[in-house]
C-alpha cells in the first residue's frame, strides 16, 4: 500500500444533486470514515454549483469521486476536475461518459463481439407493437443514464409498456426497452485490472430492483458464486475485456446475467459503484481478503496514476 501522506489533502465528492443523491452520500460517508480511520488528510463535500471555486480554496491535492447517477457519474465532474488540474479516483471523462449511457455501452459492446440483451431506444413517442415484435415479451425498460435501477420495469404484457415508459420519461426524456434474458443475476467488480470473485444475486422481487439493492432484508447475496472455477475465471476474462472496451479504468462493477445455457449477457457498467453496507464491491473485497479501509486506499490510490 501507498504511504497515506502521498495522497495529500483529499476531498472525498459526494452528494450532488441526482437521483441517486441519497446513496450517494452514504456511500461518501462510508469513504471518508475510512480514509480517517487510514490518517488521510480528508474531507466531505457536497458537491454544489461552486464545488471546483471550494476545491481551489480548500488547497486540495485530489478527488475521491463518491458521486452516483448525473453530472457525477457521467464524465462532468471528471472534465471540471481535469481543467482545474485537480487528480481523481476511477475513470477518465471519456468512459465516465460511455458506460453512463446505457445506448452506447451496448452499442460498443456490440461491436467488439461481447453480448448484450437486444435493445430499441425510444425518444418521444412509442409503438408498443412495433417493440413487442422487435424484443419479444417479457423486456425492460429503464432511463438510458439512470443507475441504481431508477425507473426500471418489468413489461409482461403489451398493455404495460405505455406504462413502464412513463415511468421511465419521469427520470430522463430518453428510454431503452431491452429483451429480457431469463437466467441468474451477476456482478463482477474491478479493481486495478483484477476481477474479484463475482457475486450472485438472489431476490424475490422481480428483478435486483432499488428495493432490493439499498432497502430490503430478503436480497441473497452468494459469493462463491456457485460457478464453477473454470466458469468463473471463463466469465472473469470477459469481464475484463468487456470494461476495457469502454476505456473504464480504476476501478468499477460489471453486471450481467448468465441464461440457462451457460451464456453470459454483459448489461452495463458502473463506474462509480455503491459504497454503503449494502454495496457488492466492498463484499467482493472482502472475499478476496481486502478490508473496507484497504478497497477504499486501493481506489485512491488509481488518482495517483
Amino acid at each position: 500500500m501507498t504511504e497515506v501522506s502521498r495522497f495529500g489533502r483529499v476531498a472525498v465528492l459526494m452528494g450532488g444533486q441526482s437521483s441517486e443523491r441519497e446513496i450517494s452520500l452514504r456511500s461518501g460517508a462510508a469513504v471518508l470514515d475510512a480514509l480517517q480511520e487510514a490518517n488521510v488528510d480528508a474531507t466531505g463535500i457536497d458537491v454544489s454549483g461552486d464545488v471546483f471555486e471550494r476545491l481551489r480554496a480548500g488547497n486540495f491535492d485530489r478527488a475521491f469521486i463518491a458521486l452516483h447517477g448525473s453530472l457525477g457519474e457521467d464524465g462532468c465532474i471528471q472534465g471540471g476536475l481535469e481543467v482545474i488540474g485537480l487528480p481523481y479516483s476511477g475513470s477518465g471523462v471519456l468512459a465516465s461518459g460511455i458506460c453512463m449511457n446505457k445506448r452506447m455501452t451496448k452499442q460498443i459492446w456490440s461491436g467488439r463481439g461481447i453480448p448484450t440483451p437486444g435493445f430499441q431506444i425510444i425518444k418521444g413517442s412509442i409503438d408498443p407493437d412495433a417493440l413487442v415484435a422487435e424484443l419479444g415479451l417479457p423486456m425492460i425498460l429503464k432511463p438510458v443514464s439512470q443507475g441504481s435501477s431508477i425507473g426500471v420495469t418489468k413489461v409482461d404484457t403489451r398493455e404495460g409498456v405505455v406504462p413502464a415508459w412513463e415511468h421511465a420519461c419521469d427520470f430522463e426524456d430518453t428510454v431503452m426497452a431491452e429483451q429480457w434474458i431469463e437466467g441468474k443475476e451477476y456482478t463482477v467488480a474491478v479493481l486495478d485490472g483484477q476481477a474479484l470473485p463475482a457475486i450472485r444475486l438472489e431476490t424475490p422481487r422481480t428483478f435486483y430492483d432499488f428495493d432490493a439493492k439499498y432497502e430490503s432484508g430478503d436480497t441473497q447475496y452468494h459469493c462463491p458464486s456457485g460457478l464453477s472455477a473454470a466458469r468463473e475465471t471463463a466469465i472473469k476474462a470477459q469481464v475484463l475485456q468487456a470494461f476495457a472496451a469502454t476505456a473504464a479504468s480504476g476501478w468499477g462493477r460489471v453486471d450481467l446475467i448468465v441464461d440457462s445455457d451457460g451464456q453470459p449477457w454483459f448489461l452495463e457498467i458502473n463506474t462509480v459503484p455503491g459504497m454503503t453496507d449494502h454495496s457488492l464491491v466492498p463484499m467482493a473485497a472482502k472475499a478476496q481478503g481486502i478490508s473496507f479501509v484497504e478497497l477504499v486506499l486501493r481506489i485512491l490510490e488509481t488518482s495517483l496514476a
